[in-house]
């Protein structure tokens, strides 16, 4: 689950688009038709959003851009458990002692995390943030106390979470005060989305949306192909192990080789398992998947991290109808 807002270098996921200099040379054949690409780049929720939209005026793509970008900057404020204006902050500060307001946005992100805890038997909790914190594995050199540890483990903390409303407002109320709520394995997913309907509404139909992995494809390339994108080397931070094409879907990747530390020989990631508090243990070192929303890739790239393929794909098959397993390894 990575950060909403704290910038601490790479995400922990990385996509890697076929390069700006691909882009640039894509859109060459498009220069007599007076249409290009436009790209921008800017940092948000803790990672970098890399925008691409094709279009034959650049300031229109550019107003456009400023609308995807508005709905991210949304997203995170409501979303992040970095700060305590957040609802999510909020709702960890106060959800415990009684019903908390958040935002309709907030209220479905919540609700569709829990759908793929329920989905999971808990294999994914987005209730563990407290256990989150305690690992912090990019400021972290050697485990945490291992009383602190058990004493989160095995909870079950998402079916301590209500989604409700008072009033006709929704709110967040916690029946455990270990409760804490991390979304970063969802919201940015649910970022991208609101991105992509931001283009639409602004006409645009080729681009790209890119936030730390999590990435949607809206159309085609600036050749009406499909976008292609290549896959991160878990073993090599400037390789590629493979690439996918992809044209109005999301692919979103998750990975235990970009945020750990080592101790004594042993590497401590940050994708945690609920049973146990503590990274996963598992041989698969990447999971990428393909879907038709990047909410619903962007969680189920955790959320089935160091299943077995075949669980994975029954529990894909039951919350994302359509999405697949790109790659396992």
């Amino acid at each position: 689950m990575s950060p909403l807002s704290e910038r601490r270098g790479p995400g922990r996921r990385e996509f890697l688009a076929f390069g700006a200099g691909a882009f640039v040379v894509a859109a060459l054949p498009f220069a007599q038709r007076r249409s290009r690409v436009v790209r921008r780049t800017l940092p948000v929720m803790g990672t970098i959003a890399e925008l691409a939209v094709v279009h034959h005026d650049e300031r229109h793509a550019h107003a456009a851009i400023d609308a995807a970008m508005a709905e991210l900057y949304h997203v995170e404020r409501a979303m992040t458990r970095f700060t305590s204006t957040s609802d999510v902050g909020r709702a960890n500060g106060g959800a415990a002692r009684g019903p908390v307001r958040v935002s309709p946005e907030t209220s479905l992100v919540v609700a569709e995390a829990l759908r793929w805890a329920d989905a999971t038997s808990g294999a994914y909790d987005p209730a563990i943030g407290e256990a989150v914190e305690l690992w912090d594995v990019t400021h972290r050199h050697e485990p945490p106390p291992e009383r602190d540890v058990s004493r989160l483990g095995a909870r079950g903390l998402h079916r301590q979470v209500e989604v409700g409303t008072r009033q006709g407002t929704p709110v967040l109320l916690y029946h455990d005060p270990d409760v804490h709520l991390d979304l970063g394995a969802i919201a940015k997913g649910y970022g991208v989305d609101r991105a992509v309907d931001a283009l639409r509404r602004w006409g645009i139909t080729q681009a790209l949306v890119d936030v730390g992995g999590d990435l949607y494809a809206l159309g085609g390339g600036p050749h009406g192909d499909p976008w292609r994108v290549g896959i991160q080397d878990p073993d090599d931070a400037d390789g590629i192990i493979g690439a996918v094409e992809v044209a109005d879907q999301a692919i979103a990747t998750s990975g235990t080789y970009l945020q750990f530390f080592r101790y004594r020989g042993r590497r401590y990631h940050h994708l945690l398992d609920p049973q146990t508090a503590a990274p996963r243990t598992t041989a698969v070192r990447s999971l990428t998947i393909r879907a038709d929303s990047c909410m619903h890739a962007d969680v189920a790239a955790t959320a089935l991290f160091g299943m077995p393929a075949e669980h994975a794909a029954r529990v894909l098959a039951q919350c994302a109808p359509g999405g697949r397993i790109e790659r396992m390894g």
